[in-house]
């Protein structure tokens, strides 16, 4: 039997997102997004609000990365949630991470994180329902330890954090237990 919820943002799982942008000083900001997506082979796109540090660099330098968060750094990625920009100066600082400028594109990488997009502001949708950050990938960078033997990212060694919204909780990603496009093949 089946009870209702009401209104709830019912998806499950969420990626946790590490957005970095330099602001007109060249200092990091860094913020945590759950509400992002791969939306083209090319490009991200991130329903923000717009009185974010974050959201008010990327329209400043046009650029942006976007990191995996991970088990290992699950402490200043749920800082990176609760610190705004906006009133805290040195909350990049206070995280004891390290960041390194992308050279593809005018944003900082920050290194201890296992999986960045270094993204170009493509376009930024604003309507009465949405705000959204449209992002061209130009880069995806990895750890080498995350990789599997083909060169690509192995999501159960690099261990992702994923965001539970029904609970407010950190998962992490898990077993295969299928192959896209093969798995419901015997329908066809």
């Amino acid at each position: 039997m089946r009870k209702d919820l009401g209104v709830k943002p019912a998806v499950y799982p969420m990626p946790v997102l590490m957005i970095a942008t330099y602001d007109e000083n060249g200092v990091v900001d860094v913020m945590n997004a759950a509400w992002g997506m791969i939306c083209d082979t090319d490009k991200i796109t991130l329903s923000l609000t717009e009185t974010h540090k974050t959201v008010k660099n990327i329209k400043k330098s046009k650029a942006f990365t976007v990191s995996l968060a991970d088990v290992k750094n699950i402490k200043e990625a749920d800082f990176f949630g609760i610190a705004s920009g906006n009133t805290m100066a040195d909350k990049f600082e206070r995280s004891g991470m390290t960041a390194t400028k992308s050279d593809k594109v005018n944003a900082p990488i920050i290194e201890e994180f296992p999986v960045t997009m270094e993204c170009e502001l493509a376009e930024i949708i604003e309507t009465d329902n949405a705000y959204s950050i449209i992002g061209k990938i130009v880069n995806v960078s990895a750890h080498e330890e995350v990789l599997d033997e083909k060169g690509s990212v192995d999501i159960t060694k690099a261990e992702i954090l994923m965001f539970d919204q029904f609970r407010a909780g950190y998962y992490v990603t898990g077993e295969k237990v299928g192959q896209a496009w093969q798995s419901g093949k015997e329908l066809m």
